[in-house]
């Protein structure tokens, strides 16, 4: 019996201090910063880490086509028979 009115403390607890946690509409300022037109990519206009993610992509990207070709490569080549 104690346990169920310690978790129905406990539960009345969490679920109202959830309610108080309100983050800011930032909306408004993200649809100014990609609308706005200064030649930058809007794949790239989310700062420092979408320039980052873009890089790493184009990375693997290239790393993998790159090492594909050369598998492709080396399948073709018939081996030596001894």
């Amino acid at each position: 019996l104690w346990k169920q009115i310690n978790l129905r403390q406990i539960s009345q607890r969490t679920i109202s201090t959830a309610s108080r946690r309100q983050f800011e509409n930032r909306v408004h300022e993200k649809q100014k910063l990609f609308q706005e037109d200064n030649g930058i990519p809007v794949h790239l206009k989310g700062g420092l880490m979408d320039a980052l993610l873009y890089r790493v992509t184009m990375g693997l990207t290239v790393f993998g086509t790159a090492y594909v070709v050369y598998k492709l490569l080396v399948v073709s080549m018939p081996k030596k028979q001894n």
